[in-house]
């Protein structure tokens, strides 16, 4: 049996060195993915240091991510 697996929709909202802003996505469109997202995670912020290069240049401001949470 899997672990149960909650999702959320952040958007890279800046890079400042290595640290990485995100913020949950809103939409009032309720239709939209994004909008079902607001409707299940209306507000969140993550702030995370990225050491790693390779991983860093990966977020770019105004691109939305999935973060994937499972029990570890």
């Amino acid at each position: 049996m899997s672990a149960p697996t909650v999702r959320a929709k952040f958007m890279c909202s800046g890079k400042e060195g290595t640290t990485v802003f995100l913020h949950a996505v809103y939409s009032e469109d309720i239709q939209s993915e994004g909008g079902r997202f607001t409707k299940a995670t209306p507000w969140g912020e993550l702030r995370m240091n990225v050491d790693n290069p390779a991983a860093a240049i990966q977020f770019e401001p105004g691109k939305s991510y999935y973060l994937d949470f499972t029990p570890a």
